[in-house]
């Protein structure tokens, strides 16, 4: 129920009108059955605004930060994930994050909608970074379609770093589906896994018209004072 109140009552009134958004593309999605939303990731409000612009409910998996609060501020925080139909996720490594994938499949199988950020975290620079192949682990597993989805002037409403959003205009861009049946029965295969996570982003890379960086977004966090990175296209 909280969805709901949240999208229609609660926060969607606000948020169209600070961020005037647009959806391009809403014919891709499927009006009933299991299928992955693969989006870039610029701010905060990507998981207020997609779910904003996209009639039927959809599942996130959310960094498990926002589950593990204390005091009245991580209480609230732990109700409003919850209610919002966001699934914690350890991203600390592979292992850890196994349940929230298993969680994830679990929506899947039922036919809901998922939706995930390949990145595994926001651009530090308005950039697409390399996409990790969990996604595509799970696509395969499960044999849903991937639909790509660029996220489009949120980081000029959100920029890195601020906590009260400005007026802005957001665009949600909902690429074809992308069917990888072809891989039935690979999944597992690290190679594999690769080419079909580089295919999403490459796709994503056209619809957002964002440069793209061949190392994780994760890295580059980590390490501010890296040496240039490469800006090549992923493999088509």
């Amino acid at each position: 129920m909280w969805y709901w109140v949240f999208k229609y009552i609660l926060m969607g009134p606000a948020l169209r009108a600070l961020g005037r958004p647009k959806v391009e593309g809403l014919e891709n999605i499927p009006a009933k059955g299991p299928a992955i939303l693969a989006s870039n990731h610029l701010a905060v409000v990507d998981s207020f605004y997609l779910p904003l612009m996209v009639p039927r409910r959809m599942y996130f998996l959310a960094k498990s930060e926002y589950f593990t609060g204390t005091g009245a501020k991580g209480a609230f925080q732990r109700w409003f994930f919850n209610a919002s139909s966001q699934i914690p996720i350890d991203r600390t490594g592979a292992d850890a994050a196994a349940g929230a994938l298993v969680s994830a499949r679990r929506k899947l199988d039922v036919g809901d909608l998922m939706a995930m950020y390949p990145e595994g975290t926001r651009s530090p620079d308005g950039r697409l970074y390399k996409g990790k192949t969990g996604l595509a682990r799970i696509a395969m597993e499960c044999g849903v379609p991937v639909i790509p989805v660029a996220m489009i002037g949120t980081s000029e409403l959100n920029p890195p770093g601020t906590t009260i959003p400005r007026l802005g205009r957001i665009t949600v861009k909902i690429g074809k589906p992308l069917d990888f049946s072809r891989y039935e029965g690979m999944e597992g295969n690290r190679f594999i896994e690769r080419a079909v996570t580089d295919e999403i982003m490459y796709e994503l890379m056209h619809l957002s018209g964002q440069q793209y960086v061949d190392v994780y977004a994760a890295t580059l966090k980590e390490q501010p004072a890296a040496e240039p990175v490469t800006e090549t296209p992923p493999a088509a």
